[in-house]
């Protein structure tokens, strides 16, 4: 059974660092794309990063513009997971965040419906 459990959410206030870890089991997070998506109150499922690993050291990185340069993703391997390093965090940045494993056709992709497995989520507050 697939299971993505993410955690490190938390209330921050703006312009800290938080960083988000997706641990997986079932399956090999090597083999997947894997992206955080989040959610805020009232608005849809918003497609956050994502990384794709193509074997050896060669992989890629896709993030939303409005976080592009501030927000880092990055896979373990050995761990079997995958963490979103989130810096100078601002009030539009509070939502829940999902980590999400696929194998879509276009690694670029931002649609939700491209990944198969999710986790529950974590809540991420940024306010003063």
């Amino acid at each position: 059974q697939v299971q993505l459990t993410e955690s490190g959410g938390g209330l921050a206030q703006p312009g800290v660092s938080l960083r988000l870890d997706c641990v997986a089991s079932g399956l090999t997070v090597a083999t997947y794309t894997i992206a955080w998506f989040r959610q805020a109150p009232g608005k849809d499922r918003e497609f956050v990063a994502s990384h794709h690993w193509r074997g050896a050291r060669t992989y890629f990185k896709y993030y939303v513009d409005s976080v592009r340069g501030r927000f880092n993703i990055a896979r373990d391997n050995e761990r079997n997971m995958v963490s979103l390093h989130m810096n100078n965090l601002k009030p539009e940045d509070t939502a829940v965040y999902y980590c999400a494993a696929g194998q879509p056709a276009d690694a670029t992709t931002s649609d939700a419906g491209q990944y198969t497995y999710w986790g529950r989520g974590t809540q991420v507050t940024i306010s003063s």
